[in-house]
């Protein structure tokens, strides 16, 4: 038995679309935790208000000229989390290794942005981190806590030693992490920066910062988005992007390089679906990106 049938069980199908697992390159696994979410709970009800969404949704790109339904997806179900941060890392760590070593791409399912930690755990090898978020989550400690959804950046940044960390859409930050982030070399782009400077010219110096690097992983707190578009969010902040500029931002980076990616921080009952719906897009929209590029390089 492999740790992906001991830690994981089904539950709705993602878009409907589902391949076995052995013929499928995507694996999408939900991580339906929040333990340490500490403005509005209610992520773990994410997985199956996205699975839901995402059954709504019609699966043709036209940023990829992809459709989905060609897409050899496989869904995995949810990981069982445990009560505790640790715990639940652990499972992550070791399925997400499991998938890598069998070749699959994980699209993991939050749950609280606290999940990436164990994902980037489970590679074992240089990669860098590209994430899309209101906040920079690089503080060293916040309630007593040193590994949570404010903190777990600090934490992949100086446990795992990734190549590089670029994070986008920033608008929600301390000095003390302004400070770390200047002192470990991550960069990051403001929201005010992307409008200012525009899509193709922010994309262009993304690509730039990771143009070198062989394993990227994605990550995708849905706060990045501004309110009026992504409201059921943990912890929202104004002043974010449009979803227009969001997927333009992400296509415009997107390539086979791209080894796993998460999705995280929807809360669902803090609207009514709109933030789901966005979410079931984006993974929509960023898998399409994939197999366009990795077609690209058959």
């Amino acid at each position: 038995m492999s740790y992906l049938d001991l830690f994981s069980s089904m539950t709705t199908v993602f878009s409907g679309i589902q391949k076995s697992f052995d013929e499928a390159d995507y694996v999408i696994l939900g991580v339906p935790f929040d333990a340490t979410s500490t403005y509005r709970t209610g992520s773990r009800f994410a997985p199956v208000a996205i699975r839901e969404a995402s059954l709504n949704i019609e699966t043709y790109s036209f940023r990829s000229e992809v459709d989905l339904e060609e897409v050899k997806l496989h869904d995995a179900g949810d990981l069982h989390v445990l009560g505790n941060v640790e715990g639940t890392l652990e499972r992550l760590e070791v399925v997400t290794r499991e998938l890598l070593e069998a070749e699959k791409t994980p699209i993991l399912i939050g749950g609280e942005h606290t999940i990436a930690l164990g994902a980037i755990r489970g590679f074992g090898r240089d990669v860098a981190v590209v994430s899309f978020d209101a906040h920079l989550d690089l503080r060293d400690e916040y309630i007593g806590q040193t590994i949570c959804h404010t903190t777990f950046m600090h934490r992949i940044s100086e446990e795992t030693k990734v190549k590089r960390i670029v994070e986008i859409g920033t608008r929600a930050v301390c000095r003390e992490e302004i400070e770390y982030a200047k002192s470990s070399g991550i960069q990051f782009f403001t929201s005010q920066q992307i409008m200012g400077n525009g899509v193709e010219k922010t994309s262009e110096k993304i690509r730039r910062l990771i143009e070198d690097c062989e394993t990227i992983y994605l990550s995708i707190d849905m706060d990045v988005l501004d309110p009026a578009f992504a409201p059921g969010v943990q912890n929202p902040e104004p002043d974010g992007l449009s979803t227009h500029v969001f997927f333009d931002l992400l296509c415009g980076i997107c390539n086979r390089h791209i080894t796993a990616f998460d999705l995280t921080e929807v809360t669902p009952h803090y609207d009514t679906g709109i933030t789901a719906i966005h979410a079931a897009k984006t993974i929509f929209e960023v898998t399409s990106c994939l197999e366009k590029d990795k077609k690209s390089f058959i």
